[in-house]
């Protein structure tokens, strides 16, 4: 599927970690509240996106799983305009293997 409008070269760490689940048709891109995000191409489902102004990846799970990745300090909550989703967590620390596993964990959670 082709990109959904224009990429920001700041994010680029996000794009090459999603390109894989791209190219293999596992996740689409779409929009989530304005911003770029990927979806699972069985069902639609919201699997991550990027903040815009930090870059940290953004990826939806259990709630109790984001709780863990908050307590544990691997997390930070996700709250745009300042209303938190309790089944979101921002990941800032760039870690190419991890930030994989967080969208596999993720796509996993919403049933792609």
């Amino acid at each position: 599927m082709a990109s959904i409008g224009t990429r920001d070269e700041n994010h680029q760490h996000f794009w090459q970690v999603a390109e894989p689940y791209l190219a293999s048709g596992v996740l689409v891109e779409g929009t989530m509240m304005g911003r770029q995000c990927l979806r699972a191409a069985s069902n639609g489902g919201f699997v991550a996106t990027v903040e815009r102004s930090s870059g940290n990846l953004v990826v939806k799970l259990a709630k109790s799983r984001v709780a863990a990745l908050i307590e544990s300090g691997e997390g930070l909550a996700f709250a745009p305009a300042r209303r938190v989703f309790s089944e979101w967590v921002a990941v800032a620390t760039w870690d190419e293997r991890r930030w994989s596993e967080l969208i596999e964990e993720s796509l996993e959670f919403v049933g792609g």
